[in-house]
């Protein structure tokens, strides 16, 4: 940000942010934060649309020492109600047009408006943070497919080695421009906020609902120059077959992950596209990817890999008696290493010191 202050960090339809605007707001949100008595281990509850504001938002928890909570507005309120209890958050960061959906809450609600923000006496500086590495940056709550919602504690050292390693495999520059389109409450959107922030590169942000427009999508990412961008399998099968996919020819690299990327969908994408094709794997109970493989548009192959363990990450596939299985055999995929999250919220019996999911 220090070293970019005029180029755009952030465009959203017809608005742009400086990195200069971006990191001022997001500093007097900060500090209006820690007014509150917000620092580390805190969590501050975001319930937005997406928006430049979301992304000042969100900045600002981090700049604070706290640890941010996504809350989707599109939830039902009963969902909304049970996670803002579960959380206990310190303060609700929200929009006007939002209020009347929160369910009531004892904590602070703070309205975030960048004109409001802009004209505040709070300092533009950035503020001091006494936020460690093992300190909480965000806790995202899982779906609740096998139960009750349970909020996920990921630290900054975790996201940053992450986004470290992302960095070091991908090299964004300053030229580039990376669509967030991802719905905040899933932790893909994690990545697309923060590495280009980090990088000096643009973020452009989608239009709420956008993400799920193929032919929206197809046309932003044709008028920004989108360089970078994320989809799920199926959504990618989609989109691939709109009419307007060859005019994206701008991007450089595609990312893929939460489901199983299909052999017939990799080979769709070289058909249509000229760009790299990555497929990463990672659960909400670490920092968002633990594996990752570059697909090869010669490859025959009929199952795409999820690739090997990224930067300081262990995978082990090992049997009911967590011994390791021989090659060719199920077992369960066990995670270990610095990304791994520091457990589920107000549940730590529900946690163990590695994480496990079934895999063939």
């Amino acid at each position: 940000m220090e070293k970019t202050p005029s180029q755009a960090a952030i465009v959203f339809e017809e608005e742009q942010l400086s990195y200069e605007q971006l990191n001022e707001n997001a500093n007097r949100l900060a500090h209006w934060l820690g007014d509150l008595g917000v620092g580390a281990e805190d969590l501050v509850g975001v319930c937005m649309e997406r928006s430049p504001e979301m992304v000042i938002a969100l900045l600002a928890v981090l700049k604070a020492g706290a640890a941010y909570v996504p809350i989707d507005p599109a939830y039902p309120r009963q969902r909304l109600a049970l996670m803002l209890e579960d959380a206990n958050v310190k303060a609700l960061l929200t929009q006007q047009h939002l209020e009347s959906i929160l369910p009531d809450i004892e904590a602070e609600v703070v309205r975030v408006d960048r004109h409001q923000l802009e004209s505040s006496n709070y300092c533009r500086s950035n503020p001091l943070s006494s936020a460690q590495p093992g300190n909480l940056a965000y806790v995202i709550y899982t779906s609740g497919s096998t139960g009750v919602p349970k909020g996920v504690m990921n630290t900054h050292q975790g996201i940053c080695n992450r986004l470290l390693w992302m960095q070091d495999a991908y090299r964004l520059t300053e030229s580039d421009r990376v669509l967030q389109k991802t719905p905040f409450s899933f932790d893909v959107s994690v990545w697309e906020f923060f590495w280009p922030l980090m990088t000096g590169a643009c973020l452009v942000l989608a239009e709420p609902e956008g993400h799920r427009d193929c032919a929206y999508l197809v046309k932003l990412i044709t008028a920004q120059h989108i360089t970078t961008v994320h989809f799920v399998p199926s959504m990618l099968q989609m989109f691939l077959e709109d009419p307007g996919v060859e005019h994206c020819t701008s991007l450089k690299r595609v990312i893929c992950s939460g489901e199983a990327l299909s052999f017939a969908v990799q080979q769709r994408f070289f058909e249509r596209l000229s760009a790299e094709l990555h497929n990463l794997y990672g659960p909400t109970e670490a920092a968002v990817d633990v594996t990752s493989w570059r697909c090869d548009p010669d490859s025959k192959q009929p199952i795409v890999p999820i690739g090997q363990p990224i930067a300081n990450t262990q995978i082990y596939l090992l049997d009911g008696n967590l011994q390791v299985v021989p090659i060719g055999v199920s077992g369960e995929l066990h995670i270990g290493g610095v990304g791994l999250a520091r457990g589920y919220l107000n549940r730590p019996k529900l946690f163990r010191l590695g994480y496990r999911a079934s895999c063939t």
